[in-house]
């Protein structure tokens, strides 16, 4: 197959690229500041998802039968990261099967490759996503207090979100545009909801997600 060698070749450096940036970790472990490790842990977590997002590009452009870059694999994707629904009143409902990450030094693109992945296979299921032109973004973390170690909300990465769906779902995400609410809910389970609804209709979201009695009941009722 065309360039397949310089592409495996690619890879590899990819990961020994990501995995080299675990040295400057291991080497300000034992007596970086906290704000130094922090830097250096983003930084870490950054390469990895460069190199995680090239390695989907460049396993999908040799994804044999698929037809070239940016085409479906043939063997289906693991349904781990989360999944897509329509519910209420035709609103926009992402589960996250994961927690905001830490973005206090720069944002997450891994994050918002995801979502934007799993908008991708819910239209090529047939179904198709709305399109809001204000609209609220409704971003609720479900986690214990043992499983969460960001608290402040301007630390966590929910701009990726935003980015995700901005010019797909929402035409931009200035502040005319794109209202916010960042919630959370104690829970056992560490997952992000994440919702999209037409900004006039800001009370009945919460009227209804009142009326369940709590958050889990309101996006795991099916209604």
């Amino acid at each position: 197959m065309n360039g397949m060698k310089e592409d495996i070749a690619r890879m590899q450096d990819l990961a020994g690229d990501a995995f080299a940036a675990t040295g400057t970790l291991a080497a300000l472990a034992d007596s970086a500041s906290p704000e130094k490790l922090q830097k250096a842990l983003e930084e870490t977590s950054g390469a990895f998802e460069r190199s995680a997002l090239e390695l989907r590009r460049l396993c999908e452009k040799h994804a044999p039968g698929a037809g070239g870059y940016g085409k479906r694999p043939v063997l289906p994707r693991m349904e781990t990261a989360g999944f897509v629904e329509r519910f209420g009143y035709g609103w926009l409902h992402i589960q996250l099967n994961t927690l905001l990450p830490h973005c206090r030094y720069q944002p997450s693109e891994w994050l918002s490759d995801t979502i934007r992945r799993l908008l991708d296979d819910y239209e090529a299921s047939g179904r198709e996503l709305p399109i809001f032109s204000k609209a609220l973004l409704v971003i609720e973390e479900h986690c214990s207090v043992e499983g969460r170690h960001i608290f402040d909300q301007d630390n966590k990465g929910w701009k990726a979100v935003s980015n995700a769906v901005k010019g797909r779902l929402v035409p931009g995400d200035d502040q005319f545009t794109l209202a916010l609410a960042l919630l959370s809910e104690k829970s056992e389970l560490n997952v992000c909801h994440i919702t999209l609804l037409d900004i006039a209709e800001t009370s009945d979201f919460f009227a209804a997600r009142s009326s369940h009695g709590s958050a889990a009941a309101f996006y795991g009722g099916g209604w």
